[in-house]
């Protein structure tokens, strides 16, 4: 008798899964009930399949609300009823626009006229219209509308129209929770997609505790005095049909052409035309092949799959789309015939078997790639090709996981945003905790996993024959089309089997580099000729040699050094490399034995397992793709085909967890014990294919990224200029920007910065002379770069800065922007003499308007004093600009004092064994763990002639010498060498300072292609006033800036507001012509120590008649500060560093002012709790009296964490602090009437499922109280 049973996908308000639901059903003896999620249809599916192997009749229902305001529930009386139900909130759905959750959906009052659906309006919606009995009347409800009466409603029922109507009266009891735990965590996901702290949670947006299951005895007792209301519900769910979903049975579009007979024609004439142009000359074991395929595919009904496919590749081809077939359906040759993919399947003995088998239910899978900019054009098609009611995108669930669900648990318990951090940092975690962090680390785990709203699957459409409100209703996404609310997983299930169409960067640049290469060269490329490709000797040679920056999956570090190793020069050998990069194969310890196969068969067959060396001759015993997997299950483990591939597809992870997995698993191994294996090779071979299976590629879909892989080495390898512009203008690919420029100047290209008159929004190729795009600058208005291209081509190029500003609309800062990367250097003048013009014409007003005179008038001359040249000028707006500077990194650092010692990429084969030094440019490092779990890495670097290498970081190496961001980095290390493999395992490793960063920078001498000038700031030989300090985090600051505003609004003090709030360390005098030691002094120390806690807490005063707030456990600190006296090595007379150091609230106070404070703030308590990660050095000129400090550099904590100082960190870090007003003038001391106090409580779970009781909170991560 229950109606209305929630599962979680009723999103932030359910509680349940549909297992639990049905476990809690099957506790309870219940034998059916109605699912309805609120405006949600996700769980249906998996429900009707789990609750029929439990022996409950599901009934399909909805929970039809707006926000939480239920209007009514609709229950499906059949198939008929439950369409009826998707359709109808598939319209509130989509006609409240993209992007439309199910919270705001479009729900009206009443429902429509269901033909084969119940209604049941909630009682409160009769007695809230104003007037119960004409709502309840037979004129206002149908035949098939009721009204629900909640237990908490017997009461009012008794005196309510309502009661004489009986039969329009049924049982209304919702089930949302198991119990008080289920309930807690309930008002947690409501506070959660409220996005307010638990004690604002209002009554009204959570469900009643009493939402729980009931025996249907016992809701019989509730109801003794209302027999109707029983006998109604009963009959409601005796008139309830069971859906039968057919699960399995395929559900796809039937017919391409609306019958079996032209399909079965078309294909026919289809492949015969690709038989011509794929094989000119056919054999007997081509046409073996073609007639086995297509008939599994007319007896398996997948004619229609393939002729959709085919229809949609030729939509592309037609726009002459690039695109790239994949996936198992590779391995078809129809599928190669159709060109729905470019991979030969004879030329590549591809298994047939994980194409097609006749046990296999489901069609193969194409993944067809598109361009990101044509991909949506291609989808659009599909639409309209197939209409709306039969067409969809398919849906996934976004989940909680670890890091998001503790930092929302932390805002719904109140906690500041630093101490949140904490929680999610596993290197800060607390050793002990109090109970608030007990709370959420609890929930946390309880929410783990939990549905929080629906998501778009990557590429995946669904085409079906029925309508798709058949099987569940549809949501609105953002780009507007139409979206399942189920997932890949409940469409499978049920025969719904997804077209993927999905996009890639690789594509678009390939077509803007065959266009390139037209423009720029006037040759025409072919980029679908690839066997010519294949057979190219210049190819080949970079395959060889891993020259391939920027082609397709064969660019990124790993890669580069499998294929060094490998010595691949094959199509086959990079099809096979293309799998082993993939994470099973490392994990299971395979990737090695198949390099040592590769170069020693004989050997490697002594060492393999018999029976799979036979099974995997190709590959040397070693299971490399995913039709290994069904091979070693069909021929080793004795499993049929579709068995073999039931466990293929579990290794997945999809469906691990599924019983079906686990039976076929038993299955194998049963199988293998009667073939009389040995224990140890069956647990051998099955953990090759358990960590393997979930991670393969299909032979055929790598051999589809093998062929694109060969088109971009074909592009890189002749015309690489150009391609190197289109891996640009797409976004790179592996590697940041600035990397492929990189590589631009390797290949032979003088690559400029954006120029006003040469450059486009994209960059732009002339000859061998690159000019980069305004899309590259950082914040230039897109509108602003539009406009600079139109405006020149209407009336040509600019001939000065005036010019310029009398034609295009621009602002000032957008003019600093492009003067400062050199845009205007055609004018000849410095960047100094352009910011100089553009305030000598505009003055500091904004421009809103280009300025167009009929005549130009002369420019006027202005005398500029003498300007200083500063050689690091130009590559620090570069960095800051582009993100990167366009010289060489190698330019902006100290030469090596001793150069015969810093070796190169090229010379490390020479010194194999050895311990060499040498400098590297950060590219990338990748993270990961050894076979014991301990953490290390692997680098890459460039040398200072431009060529990559690599390093390793072992556990101990990795602790002690970390990255520590972009820049150059001096590597002592030992050189190690694999298969011709070249490497260093790192013993050291120190960042460089860039020489820009000295007083005497402009001296160092380096080559640039322009020269750089930009004014000094302040000569090098004045003394200043230095202060080192640790600025506490924004939301502290801010509380510390209220209280010394409040401080000064009450004592009349300005001197309370003239500084920020900060801890000062130390202070010292000093010439400028320090500064860059001092900086280098102080990196060495912040490089030596680990982020640690602070804790502010109470204040106090000293006789030098100041008032500030004390610092806490601060032995962290005092090391620090100890460390920056012996490392700075300063005179006592000419520096002061902080023996008690605290966070000044007012200086400098005379004596009244000092007393009446004193006496006021000593009364009072204030508790804050941080982690300081950076350290601040700040300077001002000591010969001036009010000058003000600026930042000369922030630092970094980068030391490694004690285990001992952790612990005192963290047990500053946990001190629970009370909650926070929300008020921030609250957060001062005056008057002491206005102070907020609470005390916090230890945790009682009984009071925790009040629901007018909160959960125990920390809401700030500071307090003051009075004492």
């Amino acid at each position: 008798m229950h109606l209305n049973c929630h599962t979680f996908y009723s999103f932030k308000f359910g509680t349940m899964s549909p297992e639990n639901l049905l476990r809690e059903a099957m506790a309870k003896g219940v034998h059916k009930l109605v699912l309805t999620d609120i405006n949600n249809t996700s769980a249906i599916l998996d429900f009707h399949r789990l609750a029929r192997k439990a022996g409950i009749q599901p009934v399909a229902g909805i929970d039809f609300r707006k926000g939480v305001q239920q209007k009514f529930v609709g229950i499906a009386k059949n198939q008929q009823g439950f369409l009826e139900l998707n359709t109808f909130l598939s319209r509130c759905l989509l006609e409240g626009g993209p992007g439309l959750t199910g919270r705001e959906a479009l729900v009206p009052d009443h429902a429509p006229e269901f033909r084969y659906a119940f209604v049941i309006y909630p009682f409160a919606s009769a007695e809230a219209s104003g007037n119960a009995e004409s709502f309840v009347s037979a004129a206002r409800l149908q035949a098939h509308e009721f009204i629900g009466i909640k237990p908490a409603d017997l009461n009012r029922l008794r005196f309510s129209p309502c009661r004489h109507h009986p039969e329009k009266l049924v049982l209304l009891a919702p089930v949302t929770f198991r119990n008080k735990v289920d309930f807690n965590t309930h008002r947690l996901l409501r506070a959660m997609d409220n996005n307010t702290i638990l004690s604002k949670l209002p009554v009204n947006e959570q469900a009643p505790e009493q939402e729980v299951m009931l025996r249907e005895e016992e809701l019989c007792f509730i109801y003794k005095d209302f027999p109707s209301i029983i006998y109604n519900t009963r009959r409601i769910l005796d008139e309830c049909e069971l859906i039968d979903f057919e699960f399995g049975k395929n559900k796809n579009k039937k017919y391409f052409t609306g019958n079996e007979a032209d399909d079965r024609a078309l294909l026919d004439k289809l492949c015969e035309e690709g038989m011509q142009y794929r094989y000119p000359v056919s054999n007997e074991d081509i046409r073996a092949r073609f007639k086995k395929e297509i008939d599994l595919i007319i007896s398996q009904q997948f004619t229609a799959y393939f002729l959709i496919n085919h229809d949609l590749v030729r939509f592309a081809r037609h726009k002459n789309f690039f695109y790239v077939g994949r996936g198992s359906g590779a391995n078809s040759m129809v599928a190669y015939l159709l060109n729905i993919t470019d991979v030969d399947p004879i030329e590549l003995d591809l298994y047939f078997e994980r194409f097609i088998n006749a046990s296999r239910k489901n069609p193969p899978d194409f993944d067809i790639d598109f361009s990101s900019d044509e991909r949506d054009e291609v989808i659009n098609y599909i639409f309209s090709k197939h209409g709306n009611k039969h067409t969809s995108l398919l849906g996934t669930y976004t989940t909680l996981q670890a890091d998001s669900v503790v930092r929302e648990l932390g805002k719904v318990f109140g906690l500041p945003k630093a101490e949140i951090d904490v929680l999610q940092n596993p290197r800060l975690y607390p050793p002990s905790r109090d109970h608030i962090v007990d709370l959420i680390y609890r929930y946390a785990r309880q929410l783990h996993d939990f549905p929080s709203h629906l998501g778009i699957h990557a590429g995946g459409i669904l085409i079906s024959e029925h309508p798709i409100a058949s099987y569940t209703a549809l949501s609105n996404p953002p780009k507007g089309f139409p979206l399942t609310q189920f997932s890949m997983l409940e469409a499978e299930d049920v025969g719904l089997y997804k077209f993927d169409i999905l996009s890639q960067r690789g594509l678009g640049k390939m077509r803007d580099a065959v266009n390139i290469i037209a423009q720029n060269q006037q040759v025409a490329i072919d980029i679908h000729d690839v066997k010519r490709f294949m057979n190219d000797e210049a190819v080949r040679d970079n395959l060889k040699n891993a020259r391939l920056m920027g082609c397709f999956y064969v660019e990124s570090p790993a890669m580069r050094m499998l294929l060094t190793k490998l010595r691949a020069s094959t199509y086959l050998d990079l099809v096979a490399a293309s799998s082993i990069i993939r994470p099973g194969v490392a994990q299971s310890g395979m990737m090695q034995e198949y390099i040592r196969r590769f170069h020693e068969p004989d050997h490697g067959k002594k060492r393999a397992i018999p029976a799979l060396w036979e099974l995997m001759e190709d590959t040397f015993g070693v299971m490399v793709y995913q039709e290994d997997v069904i091979k070693v299950a069909h021929h080793f483990g004795k499993l049929t085909l579709a068995e073999a591939d039931k466990l293929r597809r579990g290794m997945g992870g999809k469906y691990r967890g599924r019983q079906e997995f686990q039976e076929v698993k038993d299955q194998f191994i049963a199988n293998c014990r009667r073939e009389g294996y040995d224990e140890k090779l069956i647990g051998d071979v099955w953990f090759q294919m358990e960590t393997f299976g979930g991670y393969a590629f299909a032979k055929g879909h790598s051999a589809s990224y093998a062929v694109e892989s060969y088109q971009c080495m074909f592009l890189k390898t002749h015309y690489p200029l150009e391609f190197m512009v289109a891996v640009i203008n797409n976004g790179g690919g592996f590697f940041r920007t600035e990397y492929y420029i990189h590589e631009a100047r390797m290949c032979g290209a003088t690559v400029h910065a954006p120029d006003i008159n040469k450059s486009e929004v994209l960059t732009t190729i002339y000859g061998t002379h690159i000019y980069l795009g305004f899309a590259l600058v950082a914040d230039l208005e897109r509108k602003l770069q539009e406009d600079i291209i139109l405006e020149r081509s209407r009336n040509g190029a600019f001939s000065s800065l005036e010019n310029f500003m009398r034609r295009v609309t621009v602002s000032v800062d957008q003019l600093r922007i492009l003067i400062r990367i050199r845009a205007f250097r055609f004018t000849g003048r410095t960047k100094q003499e352009l910011l100089w013009d553009i305030h000598s014409i505009l003055g500091h007003q904004k421009k809103s308007v280009a300025r167009r005179e009929l005549f130009e008038g002369e420019n006027k001359k202005y005398d500029l004093p003498e300007l200083f040249q500063d050689t690091f000028d130009e590559p620090r707006d570069e960095q800051e600009i582009l993100g990167f500077p366009l010289c060489a990194p190698f330019d902006l650092i100290h030469p090596p004092k001793n150069p015969g010692n810093d070796l190169l990429a090229a010379d490390l084969k020479n010194h194999t064994n050895k311990i060499i030094e040498i400098t590297g440019y950060y590219v990338t490092y990748k993270p990961t763990r050894t076979k014991k779990g301990e953490a290390m890495m692997f680098g890459c670097f460039i040398d200072r002639e431009g060529f990559f290498f690599d390093t390793n970081h072992f556990p101990e190496a990795s602790r002690n010498f970390p990255f520590r961001g972009k820049g150059c980095y001096r590597i002592k290390g030992k050189v190690a060498e694999e298969f011709g493999f070249y490497s260093i395992n790192v013993l050291e490793m120190h960042k460089l300072d860039y020489a820009m960063y000295d007083a005497d920078a402009d001296t160092i001498a380096r080559s640039r292609p322009d020269p750089v000038i930009a004014p000094m700031v302040v000569p090098a030989s004045k003394e200043y006033q230095y202060l080192l300090a640790i600025n506490p985090p924004p939301h502290i600051r801010h509380e510390a800036e209220l209280l010394k505003k409040n401080f000064h609004r009450h004592f009349d003090h300005y001197q309370a507001v003239t500084s920020r709030p900060h801890i000062e360390l130390c202070s010292f005098l000093m010439s400028g012509t320090k500064e860059a030691e001092v900086v280098k002094q102080v990196s060495a120390v912040t490089g030596r120590h680990a982020p640690f806690a602070l804790s502010l807490k109470n204040f106090d005063s000293i006789s030098s008649h100041t008032i500030y707030i004390e610092v806490l456990n601060a032995d962290d600190l005092m090391n620090v500060i100890a460390d920056l006296k012996k490392e700075l090595g300063l005179s006592p007379k000419t520096s002061r560093f902080m023996h008690k150091p605290h966070l000044a609230i007012a200086k400098g106070l005379d004596k009244e002012k000092f007393s009446r404070a004193s006496a006021v703030f000593c009364e009072q308590e204030y508790a804050a709790s941080f982690v300081t990660a950076t350290m601040v050095l700040l300077k001002k000129e000591a010969t001036q009296k009010f000058a003000k400090y600026e930042v000369v550099r922030e630092f970094d904590f980068e030391g490694t964490q004690k285990n001992n100082s952790q612990t005192k960190h963290h047990a500053v870090i946990n001190q629970r602090i009370t909650e926070r007003n929300p008020n921030p003038e609250y957060y001062h001391p005056f008057p002491a009437s206005t102070l907020h106090t609470r005390t916090l409580e230890a945790p009682n779970h009984n009071q925790l499922s009040s629901p007018n009781s909160t959960l125990p909170e920390a809401e700030s991560g500071y307090q003051i109280l009075k004492r």
